[in-house]
């Protein structure tokens, strides 16, 4: 018998949509940098990844209930692995368990924002200095490669644009010389682009001035200028922290 729906249980769906851009970048931080073409993903973790999509592009909301016997049914799997996919996603700060309620999708909240950026800029700041004196051919590399998907973008749609943008940053760290701190960034990588898709969702308009802004990243690089490097990118990150902001405080300030 089915199970009747209520406005606490999302429709799940969204789960066996192909995989895409979206899912290869949530991928990426499920696994930690463990690409998925040199390791075999395992069933958890590709449970993980499908379920972090649907909640970091909202597919599925905050607030609604994730109960292991769904998932199951829509991905005609066991509950040992949905269970330990769960689990991933409780480290990724995407759902939380409670009591008599089981598995609840986080809401973004004001604090978190501010944790995870301030994180952010402070990692992605040692990680440049870090490459621009190892390393800079290998980051201009880096970002040559991915900027012309980055420009695609921007034509496209503001989730296109978060996504190619989180698969750009996702590899600069992949290359960096120093694994712990890469790692450590990619550990708020998740949460990061929740955070950014809302801001850039709230004012679509900065879209055109963050590209330019990587432009100029990659100018600096290519000039050897560490300080501009680290300032341009630290700015970049501080006005999608500030437009996530605004769309936050945006429901209060309207009732």
């Amino acid at each position: 018998m089915a199970r009747k729906r209520t406005e606490d249980l999302p429709d799940l769906s969204g789960l066996l949509l192909p995989r895409d851009q979206r899912m290869a970048a949530v991928e990426q931080s499920v696994l930690r940098h463990r690409s998925s073409t040199q390791v075999a993903v395992s069933l958890p973790e590709q449970i993980a990844a499908r379920l972090a999509c649907a909640i970091t592009f909202d597919l599925v909301h905050a607030g609604q209930r994730l109960l292991e016997q769904d998932i199951c049914e829509v991905l005609g799997v066991s509950r040992a692995p949905v269970r330990e996919a769960l689990r991933i996603l409780e480290r990724d700060r995407l759902i939380e368990f409670q009591a008599r309620r089981g598995a609840l999708v986080t809401a973004p909240t004001v604090d978190e924002l501010r944790n995870v950026f301030d994180v952010r800029i402070a990692l992605y700041g040692m990680l440049l200095r870090e490459e621009m004196s190892r390393n800079p051919k290998r980051l201009a590399a880096v970002l040559d490669a991915h900027m012309p998907a980055v420009e695609r973008s921007v034509t496209e749609s503001t989730d296109a644009y978060a996504t190619a943008t989180f698969l750009l940053n996702s590899a600069i760290s992949a290359a960096a010389s120093n694994r712990t701190l890469a790692d450590l960034l990619q550990s708020v990588s998740i949460q990061t682009l929740r955070y950014v898709r809302l801001g850039l969702a709230h004012h679509p308009e900065n879209i055109p001035r963050s590209l330019e802004s990587w432009h100029a990243l990659r100018d600096a690089v290519a000039a050897g200028e560490v300080a501009p490097v680290v300032r341009i990118a630290e700015d970049r990150i501080e006005r999608v922290r500030d437009a996530a902001l605004e769309a936050l405080e945006a429901p209060r300030t309207s009732d």
